[in-house]
């Protein structure tokens, strides 16, 4: 691992939360762009949250939901989340914040995720690369050789804390309406 994957690797949920911090000084919200930016960020929770339900850490290779359209379906959701963030804070300084940092730390911790599974998958990780995209989903479903059909589970979604992200959007949001209050004075 090079040293920038391990320094996101390590960093990248507590630069996350300085990064907040300059996103919600920029911001500007309104109730209507707060509305909006939580709409958009609820199809990102929600595919969290699917994706998460099919997510064996460190122990199966993901290949089934929404992994046969994307290897990275939760990063996708976060890039949901991030942009509509960036709607609610109804700033171009914000929105470029989340976009800089989603763009550099998450590209560097996909790339690091994917020698991981690389290393412990091999031929197996190939193939489902070579079939599924990295981050942009293709329409239809890949159909991995082998693969059992797998399923949906809360237990390993609440296995995997997703419940966490959800809360931490809400926080957010919440902020945001506190922010707009404060101005409207």
């Amino acid at each position: 691992m090079n040293d920038a994957a391990k320094f996101f690797a390590r960093w990248r949920v507590r630069l996350g939360y300085i990064l907040a911090a300059f996103v919600l000084a920029f911001a500007r919200p309104t109730p209507r762009h707060v509305a909006l930016g939580a709409a958009i960020g609820l199809a990102g929770l929600w595919l969290r949250a699917y994706a998460a339900g099919y997510l064996h850490k460190q122990e199966v290779l993901t290949v089934t939901g929404p992994y046969a359209h994307t290897r990275n379906p939760l990063y996708l959701g976060s890039a949901m989340l991030a942009l509509g963030a960036g709607v609610a804070t109804r700033s171009w300084i914000s929105a470029a914040i989340l976009l800089v940092y989603f763009a550099v730390v998450y590209s560097v911790v996909m790339r690091r995720e994917e020698g991981e599974l690389l290393e412990r998958h091999g031929q197996s990780f190939k193939d489902y690369a070579a079939a599924v995209p990295l981050f942009f989903p293709r329409v239809s479903a890949a159909r991995m050789p082998g693969a059992s059909a797998g399923k949906f589970s809360a237990a390993q979604y609440r296995k995997n804390h997703e419940h966490q992200a959800a809360l931490g959007y809400l926080l957010l949001l919440a902020a945001l309406l506190v922010i707009w209050r404060l101005r409207a004075r």
